[in-house]
């Protein structure tokens, strides 16, 4: 089939529909507008305005600041993220490196301040997993390389290549992200890690009363990380252990034996052992639970020559009388999850390797990330999981990639009839259905386009 393929000089079409939510979210479930003008503007671009940009940008998948110069002359972009005056992609880079500082603790409260007006569910444990469905609060560390470049904080981190560690928390089984700050990359797990914790948690009881569960990795196997959890009410933890002198298997192996713990075998060659010890503190019980591991084959059947031993443990504060053992594992290992939820943030949203040379501007633009997360993973839990959502695979979340897939690249035509706009969908647009419920239920008649 032959075709002439031309350019129309007065119609106007977008293949990006999708950012007239991620606008209304910005511009009407947090107070950036408000807030940000507390900093002083030393140019005629207002803030909101920069964050409403990169911000649409993020949504898209697109982190690097040359792709703003791509939508300088973009009617839609500009309308759909409520933007009065469009800043340039150098523009946009020097207010973010002028500015990053103070702009930051502005967006962290925006990131529980959208899940609170956008009313978003926060899933707990299901009952299977946790009888008393405690709602998951995973805080980890992830490397991110930004290996060849000469980065502010760019450093050799414990995966062995040169970038940052940045630590995120995120809430619920939908994995709402209350909190993202960039680190460098050989910083510990634990330091500076209370603050954060602190504000964290503060974040969380906004959005819920409901009991919590803290589930972090040996990094923050440290007595202030217990005291500080211990500290807040209806608040639980799970705490991998990190076997130093005191832990050992040559210091375990005699009190098994000792007491005659029953060894379970998982495969042939293969058994294991588990013991709970209840320590008290003067800031509450603290519940050790210590698993030994003995190999006498490995996978294939071929026998050593010694016993191999491997030594595992895990610090709690759910009771011994309402969890077993095995009960507690299974909730640590449910904390896995939260992986998936790191390379959602760096891989669908383009983040793994940073914009700018400057820490504190990339340190922005993980917060920026994060926000975006949050607003994006609504759009997929309101309106890709039910019978009107495009044709996918049954799941109980879907990935940021598949909602910007879906909801975000939405091709419309831009109609203006009056001083109205209006937006027209194709006749076979798959995701028109979840988008207009979408829309139907937050923004109709609530912003205009101007």
């Amino acid at each position: 089939m032959k075709l002439k393929i031309e350019q129309s000089q007065t119609e106007f079409y977008t293949p990006v529909a999708g950012l007239y939510f991620v606008g209304h979210a910005l511009n009407k479930k947090t107070a950036l507008s408000k807030s940000l003008r507390k900093i002083k503007k030393r140019h005629r671009i207002t803030h909101i305005d920069l964050i409403r940009a990169y911000c649409g940008q993020l949504a898209q998948g697109k982190s690097d600041f040359d792709n703003v110069d791509n939508n300088r002359d973009n009617d839609w972009f500009r309308l759909a993220m409520g933007i009065k005056q469009m800043p340039s992609a150098s523009r946009l880079r020097q207010r973010f490196n002028e500015d990053a500082a103070q702009l930051i603790p502005f967006i962290e409260d925006s990131l529980t301040d959208v899940l609170v007006n956008l009313q978003v569910p926060v899933t707990p444990l299901p009952k299977k997993l946790d009888k008393k469905q405690h709602i998951p609060l995973d805080i980890d560390v992830f490397p991110m390389d930004n290996s060849n470049t000469k980065k502010e904080g760019v450093e050799y981190t414990y995966k062995k290549f040169f970038g940052y560690a940045p630590i995120a928390a995120y809430f619920g089984c939908e994995g709402w992200c209350l909190g993202c700050e960039l680190r460098p990359g050989s910083q510990h797990s634990q330091n500076d890690f209370i603050g954060f914790l602190q504000a964290v948690l503060h974040r969380s009881r906004r959005l819920t009363r409901a009991p919590i569960l803290v589930r972090l990795d040996s990094g923050h196997d440290a007595e202030e990380s217990r005291r500080e959890i211990a500290g807040f009410k209806g608040v639980n933890h799970i705490i991998k252990l990190n076997p130093r002198k005191y832990h050992t298997k040559e210091h375990w192996l005699p009190i098994f034996e000792e007491k005659q713990v029953k060894w379970e075998e998982s495969r042939p060659g293969k058994s294991y052992a588990t013991l709970s010890t209840v320590y008290e503190t003067n800031y509450g019980n603290q519940r050790l639970i210590i698993r030994i591991i003995k190999r006498t084959t490995d996978t294939v059947g071929q026998r050593f020559l010694t016993p191999d031993y491997e030594l595992e443990g895990w610090w709690t504060t759910l009771s011994e009388a309402d969890y077993s053992d095995d009960q507690i594992i299974n909730l640590y290992e449910d904390h896995a999850t939260s992986e998936q939820f790191h390379s959602e943030l760096k891989t669908d949203m383009d983040l793994e390797r940073l914009p700018s040379g400057k820490f504190d501007t990339n340190d922005l633009v993980m917060c920026l990330g994060a926000l975006v997360y949050n607003i994006l993973r609504y759009m997929g839990q309101s309106c890709l999981l039910g019978p009107d959502a495009p044709v996918r695979h049954k799941a109980k979340r879907r990935r940021l990639k598949t909602v910007i897939q879906e909801l975000i690249y939405l091709a419309a035509r831009l109609l203006k009839k009056g001083h109205q706009y209006r937006l027209r969908f194709g006749r076979y647009c798959p995701g028109f259905r979840s988008f207009h419920q979408l829309i139907s239920q937050h923004a109709s008649n609530s912003r205009r386009l101007d």
